[in-house]
């Protein structure tokens, strides 16, 4: 038995035929048939034409490029339908890999090979719309826009049952225009993405894997193409195996949005002007924090700066393993592109606090520059983790001077949190033993351990053996905010 039941009646084929043309018509805006009068249906074309339509005035849809949440899901979509055999080996990849995806379909695709929508529905796949035509939405007038999502919703609804819910363009590029239109039609949300392989570049499969495995994250959708690059089926290995490499997992896009919440916007955040410019810092008050003064055996672990999902969720992992909380320093600039990892780092359990935007040496900056810089970091970090991070900055390099505190103070950072243990583990040339011996001979009550968390070093590596040794010593884990005990200094 074949997989795609191709025998199309007579009557089918017309009817095809007819919406085929009426299509065309409608976004050419003209009656291509000559006349009022025609044994295909001219009547009803003319007067599907001269039926404007209003510009909608409503809320425009969401725009969707990712799902805000800290949970290990994200999404595998498809552009375009390609032949019954491309599409067979694509579906036969999913089902062995236990992916469901999600596929957004051309309309006339649907009209021309309605089997093999019905199969990836069979398969438990989603549908949603590519528009009828796949055209540069960006070249369309409103109401050529409005018809191309409408009539691909149609076709999509009348082949398949399905009523769609999304739309992508065909390079996932949107405008307002776009997101009203979908508005207009009911449709929830105009879906872009974040994870773009590229693919129609004619990548071949490891290295669409690799690029997926780098960009990877919470809430990704990832978007490849059904009809151009072959090498995208052999892909869908790598990009299974990137993902069970940390534990995510690719779920259909109805239910990661399902699973996943709306961010609020900065100002709706409370805090989130908590750092504000303010060049009079004469009597500008600061502290340096090296080390907290305690009798206690409580140690403080930190990381400063950023790294890509799959680097800083193995060592959440490690932590979480280990009943350990931390503070993470963060350089917003890498916030900005991953926002749902540092949420995950306070769902987690830790504390989030400002390592500046760009990572720049700060005595290097005028106190404008340096306050730009803050404020900018504090508000990505706020808007990514949707409340206030810990009032805590950490300069970059750990150069400061007298001139840079006083800036930061009175930007609303008086607290500067250095760090009295270190082993340069940001260079890949010191080797998990050394980050280890390091740590256990500096570390004393109230130490604030200072690590990294980037790519291709050996912190990872390090961790376990760090956090077991200090135990074994005798040493608790607090969050540096606690063990300074920040709230009462406020």
């Amino acid at each position: 038995m074949r997989l795609f039941h191709t025998t199309t009646s007579t009557n089918h084929l017309f009817t095809k035929v007819i919406m085929f043309l009426t299509a065309v018509a409608l976004l050419a805006g003209c009656d291509i048939f000559g006349g009022k009068e025609d044994s295909l249906g001219a009547d009803r074309i003319t007067n599907e034409k001269v039926q404007k339509i209003t510009r909608y005035e409503g809320k425009m849809s969401r725009a969707i490029p990712y799902v805000y949440t800290a949970k290990k899901e994200l999404s595998l979509t498809f552009n375009g339908m390609g032949d019954q055999e491309t599409m067979k080996r694509l579906l036969d990849e999913l089902d062995a890999h236990q992916i469901k995806a999600t596929f957004f379909l051309p309309g006339m695709r649907v009209a021309e090979e309605p089997d093999i929508a019905n199969e990836i529905l069979s398969r438990g796949h989603e549908i949603e719309n590519n528009t009828l035509n796949r055209l540069d939405m960006s070249k369309l007038s409103y109401e050529q826009m409005v018809k191309e999502i409408q009539l691909a919703n149609e076709v999509i609804k009348k082949e398949t049952g399905v009523a769609p819910r999304y739309v992508r363009t065909k390079t996932g590029d949107y405008n307002d225009d776009v997101r009203l239109a979908a508005a207009q039609l009911g449709m929830d949300a105009v879906v872009s993405y974040n994870i773009n392989p590229k693919d129609w570049d004619m990548k071949d499969a490891e290295v669409i894997g690799e690029y997926v495995e780098r960009y990877i994250s919470r809430g990704g959708i990832i978007s490849l193409n059904t009809d151009i690059n072959p090498e995208v089926i052999s892909s869908i290995a790598h990009i299974a195996k990137a993902a069970t490499d940390i534990g995510y997992k690719l779920i259909p896009l109805k239910d990661l949005v399902a699973n996943g919440g709306e961010r609020k916007p900065l100002e709706q955040i409370p805090g989130y002007d908590a750092a504000k410019m303010n060049l009079e810092d004469k009597d500008a008050k600061y502290e340096l924090v090296y080390q907290a003064d305690t009798n206690k055996k409580q140690i403080a672990l930190t990381f400063d700066d950023w790294g890509s999902d799959k680097t800083v969720t193995k060592i959440l992992d490690i932590l979480a393993e280990h009943d350990v909380p931390a503070t993470f320093f963060l350089r917003a600039q890498g916030v900005e592109n991953n926002p749902n990892l540092a949420r995950a780092m306070i769902e987690g359990g830790h504390d989030v606090a400002n390592h500046s935007y760009t990572h720049p040496v700060i005595t290097t900056l005028t106190p404008e520059q340096l306050q730009q810089d803050l404020v900018k970091a504090h508000q990505v970090i706020t808007e990514a983790i949707q409340e206030q991070p810990t009032m805590l900055f950490r300069p970059p390099t750990g150069e400061i001077d007298d001139q840079a505190g006083r800036t930061i103070a009175a930007a609303g950072y008086p607290v500067i949190a250095m760090y009295d243990v270190t082993t340069l583990d940001w260079d890949v040339n010191n080797s998990a033993a050394d980050i280890v011996n390091g740590i256990m001979r500096k570390t004393q009550d109230g130490s604030i351990i200072l690590l990294h968390m980037l790519d291709n070093i050996h912190t990872i590596e390090a961790l376990p053996v760090v956090l077991e040794s200090l135990r074994s010593k005798g040493f608790s884990f607090v969050k540096m905010s606690d063990m300074m005990d920040l709230k009462g200094r406020q």
